[in-house]
């Protein structure tokens, strides 16, 4: 399923009006938020700690991550409560690209606060990806999907909601079964990323 998300119909949403439809989704609905990321290049020219290491100060960036831990710490806990935990699956291809050493840095705190992440090399998904890589998806509780958009210099746009439970279904079982077969997050940084020095855009 997850290899035909890109080909089926659905209704394009701009970036204010996913993230209202998925936090009123996700607020109405029961059940594990799965969110699977591929592509190994963004821009993310509205957060603060791209600016900062855009602007090549790392530790600013990274200060950035840990000033967030209080507001993450409590949104985990809200997941928790309201029977909505989120499990991230990361696809990685080496070398590690800058972008992605930066996300780890966003996960590590993540996964410390108490989201569930997760980390599969990409030659694990090889089978799935016959003719392009897999699209960044996003599934609320079996019920709601989602293709995360981006522009021709991977900015993000919006989403396109696929209004087809079945297809979401079947992709939230897909994500599962690879993110069983993942690495814990915080097992990957400590051993490929923390170990970098700071990168180079």
């Amino acid at each position: 399923m997850l290899e035909k998300v890109r080909d089926l119909p659905g209704e394009n949403l701009d970036r204010a009006a996913y993230h209202a439809d998925f936090a009123r989704e996700s607020d109405r609905l029961t059940g594990i938020i799965w969110k699977l990321e591929r592509a190994q290049r963004f821009r993310e020219p509205h957060d603060p700690s791209w600016q900062a290491l855009m602007a090549g100060d790392w530790p600013a960036a990274l200060r950035v991550f840990e000033d967030e831990r209080p507001a993450l710490r409590t949104d985990a806990q809200a997941n928790a409560d309201r029977g909505t935990p989120v499990r991230r699956l990361r696809i990685i291809e080496y070398p590690i690209s800058a972008y992605v050493q930066w996300e780890m840095q966003s996960f590590r705190v993540l996964a410390e606060e108490g989201f569930e992440l997760r980390v599969l090399k990409a030659s694990e998904v090889d089978e799935l990806e016959h003719s392009a890589p897999l699209p960044e998806v996003v599934v609320i509780a079996e019920q709601i999907l989602y293709e995360v958009r981006y522009d021709a210099d991977w900015t993000p746009i919006g989403a396109r909601r696929i209004n087809d439970e079945d297809a979401a279904k079947r992709a939230a079982i897909e994500i599962s079964e690879l993110y069983e077969r993942g690495e814990p997050l915080l097992d990957f940084f400590h051993r490929e990323i923390a170990p970098l020095p700071a990168p180079k855009l």
